[in-house]
């Protein structure tokens, strides 16, 4: 061993807290209550504790074998079998439960609990409260805790409540449950982004998030299903909009117990992946440079989340493409108000299902296939999204079929904010910053979905030009923000490629074996957890 690594060795002896890992780059990096340093000559060298670096550095330093395309694949395959289903299912029962007050509203929850039309716009803004309160909470915890056991646990306790909602008979206790609802369905989304970015690399990752979003289609039509089924359900005592409740409640309550036995938290202790399976899945990582998770917060990466542009830019763009999401809860009205049966109505509200889950899968499919796509991709799916509120605004009353096709182009712009989403997670590294993006993007997410019910006032039926004007801005701001996006993106891509090539130093992790004795191994940067702004080799994807 070089008498210089001696040296530093020798120091971390007056450590208080003494780890069998230990970091010593070439150059310094942030320095905490854990940290020494030591200068030799001109060169200063820092010692970080293991708490600084990726989880996945643990299972990777050292290596020096690179991992075969075709083993490689072989992996993500085993990834997709055992965690793909069980994302999927959730993302479609989560969208499920969050859409039940729309479907209720022609199964009589309005005329059983005594609902006036801003009561049930409220309970429709009231479950997004409870979204946006939690989700700083929510995420913390997802860094904090296991992640699949968290997930599970909010999974439980939103079963229940969705339970008691068979029980209200009022807008007040209506109210709570659905600020219950809003606060634990609060770790799904947020959930699934960490999950996504800890198993496939940055392309895979645009159809994953993709595949489980296409749930969002799904879950409608499993929805229109589901209530035309219970609306023939007659019990005494015992409503249609209450039968849904308990029905979806209990899919729920199986879907929580599943997942806290079979989802795994990370791919370095995933069950279904065998020990040299795990390293593979790590290492099939680096190419991201992001990393697999870091259970430690680190300050300073909140505080270049918080201040980075392209945090607010995707916030901005988050908020706005969710107002129109009020029309979820607003169609089955929208569609009986067009002169439709409530057992046509629930069949109708299919369709949309249907749309949606067409318009995502392209989206994904083109934007994977044509390389720094996602921004034109997204805006594309906003043309007939436009084209479908001029419909809607400017049809005479009487042309039911035009209205009806206006309604239905109003969905394709669900691509767009699919996109974003995987898009986002492309260009943040740094666990912690990552972790406070997405809150700060799916805090902005629950403000447009808050605010989109407030705008469907009973004064503007039957035409609701208002609103729809509202949702028709929205459709021009949402392309124009995709594209501003990509251009901020690319110039700092084009600021970096100007840049002096990085001079190469090494990291390398000291790890104290079982008979006490210390060795060296080299650790990648890319496991280091740094942010994507400390990382200047690291290139945003357009």
């Amino acid at each position: 061993m070089p008498k210089e690594i001696n040296r530093l060795i020798d120091l971390q002896t007056l450590e208080p807290e003494v780890s069998p890992f230990k970091m010593w780059p070439s150059r310094p990096l942030k320095m905490n209550s854990e940290s020494s340093s030591v200068v030799f000559g001109e060169q200063k060298r820092t010692g970080i504790s293991v708490s600084e670096v990726d989880t996945g550095a643990q299972l990777v330093a050292g290596l020096t074998s690179t991992l075969e395309p075709d083993e490689a694949l072989r992996i993500r395959r085993k990834i997709d079998r055992n965690i793909m289903p069980m994302m999927c299912v959730l993302y479609g029962i989560q969208f499920m439960d969050k859409i039940t007050l729309g479907s209720a509203a022609i199964l009589g929850i309005q005329q059983a609990t005594h609902l006036t039309t801003n009561e049930y716009n409220w309970l429709g803004t009231a479950f997004y409260l409870g979204y946006i309160l939690f989700e700083y909470p929510q995420n913390l915890a997802l860094q904090r805790f296991p992640v699949g056991k968290w997930m599970s646990i909010n999974i439980f306790v939103w079963a229940v409540v969705l339970a008691c909602h068979a029980a209200c008979k009022s807008f007040r206790g209506l109210l709570v449950v659905r600020l219950l609802l809003g606060a634990c369905e609060g770790s799904i989304t947020a959930g699934f982004l960490i999950v996504s970015s800890m198993f496939y690399t940055r392309t895979e990752q645009t159809l994953r998030v993709g595949y489980w979003s296409l749930m969002l289609g799904t879950a409608q039509i499993l929805s229109g299903f589901v209530s035309f089924g219970v609306l023939h359900i007659n019990t005494a005592g015992f409503e249609p909009w209450q039968w849904l409740m308990i029905m979806t409640a209990i899919m729920t309550m199986i879907l929580a117990i599943s997942f806290w036995f079979f989802f795994p938290d990370s791919p370095t202790n995933a069950r279904f992946l065998t020990t040299d399976e795990r390293v593979k899945a790590v290492q099939r990582l680096k190419e991201n440079q992001t990393g697999v998770e870091n259970k430690h917060f680190k300050m300073e990466q909140m505080i270049e989340a918080l201040t980075d542009p392209k945090t607010w830019l995707f916030a901005l763009l988050s908020a706005l493409c969710n107002v129109p999401s009020s029309l979820l809860n607003q169609q089955s009205l929208i569609l009986a108000s067009f002169g439709f049966s409530y057992l046509q109505t629930t069949l109708l509200s299919c369709i949309p299902g249907v749309i949606q889950t067409l318009t995502i899968f392209t989206g994904v499919r083109l934007a994977t296939r044509r390389p720094n796509s996602r921004a034109y991709v997204g805006a594309m799916y906003f043309v007939p999204a436009w084209l479908g509120v001029l419909l809607v605004n400017l049809l005479p009353w009487s042309n039911k079929a035009g209205l009806l096709a206006g309604q239905f182009l109003a969905g394709f712009s669900v691509s767009g904010f699919v996109l974003s989403l995987s898009w986002l997670n492309n260009v943040t590294a740094g666990h912690t910053k990552r972790v406070v993006t997405n809150a700060t993007i799916l805090s902005a997410y629950c403000i447009g979905n808050a605010a989109g019910p407030l705008m469907w006032k009973a004064q503007y039926k039957p035409r609701n030009h208002i609103p729809w004007a509202v949702i028709g801005t929205c459709y021009v701001a949402c392309p124009l923000l995709l594209l501003v996006i990509r251009a901020v993106l690319l110039r700092e891509n084009r600021i970096r490629d100007a840049e002096p090539v990085d001079d190469g130093e090494e990291y390398v992790i000291e790890r104290i074996t079982e008979d006490g004795k210390r060795m060296e191994v080299k650790v990648d940067k890319e496991f280091l957890d740094l942010t994507d702004r400390q990382n200047r080799a690291f290139r945003y994807v357009l």
